[in-house]
């Protein structure tokens, strides 16, 4: 094994080295950051024979265009793109091999936000506090904690033994740009008129303009506080749907702070998590109240789902 590189010729909307998140540092005020749909990147990690931590490049809208310099086994995940290999089209959801010499090319996106790119041996760009995950905000992990640019090499091991040819089933993407998420009550859902958890049910929600991976900030009706108290911060997880007095609702998402101070009125459920991160600005949603139990039947079936994809061979 050695190490070689992608060259990014073209770097695309906005493609970041993501690994699973820096956790463990949340008490000091360090975000943990992360893939948007971390279903999508486990999965094409599983798919090369990577850890499921391993980092891989997320891709956002526009893809990019990449040189590869090694000999090496690659799956793409997530989101639908018209891809390419030296003009040979890839699979989505599937390894394929790919020889030094040989350009990547991401097309038109088809459904979806996001697609997570895997090398097996994964990428090699160094840690900082225990992850190589970007976060935009502080600039941290990564590339110098930024997007990817023009000319720049992404370092990954080089894997010349063949592999296997692994074939997952993918996540069920949103179709027409709208997805429907179950949420738990919150912590301060008694903050809010009686029954608001549920009178979100069939509204729909426009994820605004001004959204990135810190958040996405909902247009639609806005969600009337009984209790106009300030909050003492308390630590906030992915999927907090937090409610500012303006009543417009922020769900939180990759690049989230570790600590806010407006009262949460439900959690998307974690089993949905992956399906919000396929999500865009002009993308609506639509939430249903769940039960814990129920969440908790969501996310056995998901994990399921991933660990039969990561046995499957040859599309069997």
């Amino acid at each position: 094994m050695s190490l070689g590189a992608l060259e990014v010729i073209r770097p695309g909307l906005l493609t970041t080295i993501q690994d699973l998140g820096r956790y463990g540092h949340q008490a000091v005020g360090v975000p943990v950051a992360g893939p948007m749909d971390g279903f999508s990147h486990r999965l094409a990690n599983h798919l090369v024979g990577n850890d499921p931590a391993a980092a891989t490049l997320e891709i956002t809208m526009i893809g990019p265009e990449l040189l590869i310099e090694v000999d090496t086994t690659m799956a793409i995940a997530g989101a639908l793109f018209e891809a390419s290999c030296d003009g040979q089209a890839v699979p989505i959801d599937t390894s394929f091999a790919v020889q030094a010499g040989q350009r990547l090319k991401f097309g038109r996106l088809v459904q979806g936000a996001r697609a997570y790119l895997s090398v097996a041996g994964g990428i090699r760009t160094d840690g900082v506090l225990g992850s190589r995950a970007t976060h935009l905000v502080s600039g941290m992990g990564g590339l110098s904690g930024r997007a990817l640019m023009p000319g720049d090499r992404v370092p990954v091991l080089a894997q010349t033994a063949s592999r296997p040819v692994r074939k997952g089933v993918g996540l069920t993407l949103p179709t027409g740009r709208r997805a429907r998420l179950r949420v738990v009550p919150g912590p301060q859902d008694d903050w809010f008129q009686s029954g608001a958890l549920k009178a979100l049910v069939g509204v729909s929600f426009r994820i605004s303009p001004r959204s990135n991976r810190m958040g996405y900030r909902l247009e639609g009706p806005p969600l009337a506080r009984l209790d106009e108290r300030e909050l003492v911060s308390e630590p906030v997880g992915m999927g907090a749907i937090q409610v500012p007095t303006s009543g417009e609702p922020i769900l939180l998402m990759a690049d989230r702070q570790t600590a806010g101070g407006y009262p949460k009125i439900g959690y998307v459920i974690t089993a949905d998590l992956p399906l919000a991160g396929q999500l865009a600005p002009g993308d609506f949603i639509e939430f249903a109240v769940c039960s814990r139990q129920g969440a908790v039947a969501a996310l056995i079936a998901h994990e399921r789902q991933l660990l039969r994809s990561a046995d499957m061979k040859d599309g069997s």
